[in-house]
């Protein structure tokens, strides 16, 4: 058995940056561009903007060449509204895989939906403000977001009732939960007439939802309380129970997918932010190949980043996609082509590179209409990735089968695996020199 880490090979330079050539500093003017796409590909020659148009030209390829995207991001993207501003429309395009984020982003998705009033419970606040005045208010701040405290325990008594319906009265891994928690959001969303929230959509499109750290997390500490309860013998039943295990080896199931049944046969990771989100994403390769030791695994043949943390402070949340191929988690071929991370805000640029994404699918759907899908595709190979079916990738309704697949492919390494289960154990030695 091989150490896991062989790579698929990939085309040389497909976003046609040559690192050995001399590439020549063209710009244009801004007021001779009509697109998002040429604003980024034409005036960003330089510095930060420089690195910015090679983040987006990555996107762009990776999008064209049809790779199941995986998106991991950290952040109150969901207090914030940033999800309905270019989240949901990024997601409903049918690139995205799967997604990774944290149990705080999933239990404050629900906020708007119990908005009876249609009022909207969440406003703006200045960040440097009086901290101590909207204490007491009962106003709670992120960043110069705030709603009222009320708010949280809404969300709570909400969270208590899902938990302790039927549905949930068993083991089960976090996508599960998730899933489940969407099909109840959108519901009192639609009664409520309030728009989808981030679990309704990846519901109803079976994106699945992965979180790496499920206890770090006000969703998380509902089912505490009802744990609690039971122990305390407040509450006859509760048996809700997460299956971290399933969990992983399902995001493990996903990858082995991506590289070996998706039409790409390989993957793509766009980061925003670090944190668990970042690392969660990254995992699989390590867990498929220097863990279970499958062979033939390979990591992410495109990755970009949007993170905050300078790299020289040495954490995960800075790791640039370099870095990460010494681990095997990104392809070594093409990493220098087909990788890029960005240290910015990720607020500040996902508006503009979403609605640039989707002007191009636009743009391509329009001459499709003109001159026939397979002229199109022949004359703009790229538009074949971009006109994907919007329904997407679907992965959580064929979760079970994935996860069977993978299971058969640890059976058949077990050879392997029961290698790796002693080891001499310097304790163990010591008893043995007593005995």
């Amino acid at each position: 058995m091989s150490d896991g880490h062989h790579q698929h090979s990939h085309p040389r330079d497909p976003v046609g940056l040559d690192l050995k050539a001399r590439r020549p500093v063209e710009v244009r003017r801004v007021d001779e561009c009509g697109t998002l796409d040429e604003l980024f590909n034409h005036c960003l020659p330089a510095f930060g903007g420089a690195y910015l148009r090679r983040l987006y030209t990555i996107l762009d390829a990776a999008i064209g060449a049809g790779c199941p995207l995986t998106l991991a991001i950290a952040g109150p993207v969901t207090v914030s509204g940033q999800h309905q501003a270019w989240l949901i429309p990024l997601l409903e395009t049918g690139w995205i895989a799967y997604l990774s984020t944290t149990d705080a982003v999933c239990y404050h998705d629900g906020h708007r939906s119990l908005d009876e009033h249609r009022e909207g419970p969440i406003f703006e606040v200045p960040i440097f403000g009086d901290d101590g005045a909207l204490r007491d208010e009962h106003t709670i701040r992120v960043t110069d977001m705030a709603f009222d405290e009320d708010v949280l325990f809404q969300q709570d008594r909400f969270m208590t009732a899902c938990l302790l319906r039927p549905e949930f009265q068993k083991t089960m891994a976090g996508t599960e939960l998730r899933h489940l928690l969407g099909r109840i959001y959108a519901a009192q969303e639609e009664r409520n007439g309030v728009a989808p929230g981030l679990l309704a959509t990846c519901q109803r499109l079976a994106i699945p939802i992965l979180v790496g750290a499920p206890g770090d997390g006000s969703l998380f500490l509902n089912s505490m309380k009802l744990w609690a309860m039971k122990q305390a013998g407040l509450l006859e039943n509760y048996a809700f129970s997460l299956d971290l295990h399933a969990e992983v080896f399902e995001s493990c199931a996903y990858h082995y997918w991506g590289l070996f049944e998706s039409p790409a046969r390989t993957l793509a990771t766009f980061i925003l932010g670090g944190g668990v989100p970042k690392n969660f994403n990254l995992q699989p390769e390590p867990a498929l190949g220097q863990i279970l030791g499958l062979e033939n695994v390979s990591g992410y043949a495109f990755d970009v980043q949007i993170v905050t943390a300078p790299i020289t402070e040495g954490s995960l949340s800075s790791c640039p996609p370099a870095e990460a191929v010494t681990w095997g988690k990104v392809d070594r071929e093409t990493y220098q082509q087909t990788t890029e991370s960005v240290q910015a805000d990720y607020s500040m640029l996902m508006p503009f590179l979403v609605k640039a994404l989707l002007d191009n699918r636009e743009r391509y759907a329009r001459r499709a209409v003109e001159v026939g899908e397979e002229a199109l595709f022949a004359e703009e190979p790229k538009a074949r990735g971009y006109l994907r079916p919007r329904d997407g990738y679907r992965l959580y309704d064929s979760r079970e089968r994935l996860v069977a697949e993978l299971a058969r492919q640890v059976k058949e390494n077990g050879e392997w695996l029961r290698k790796t289960l002693r080891y001499p154990l310097a304790v163990e030695e010591r008893l043995r020199e007593k005995v």
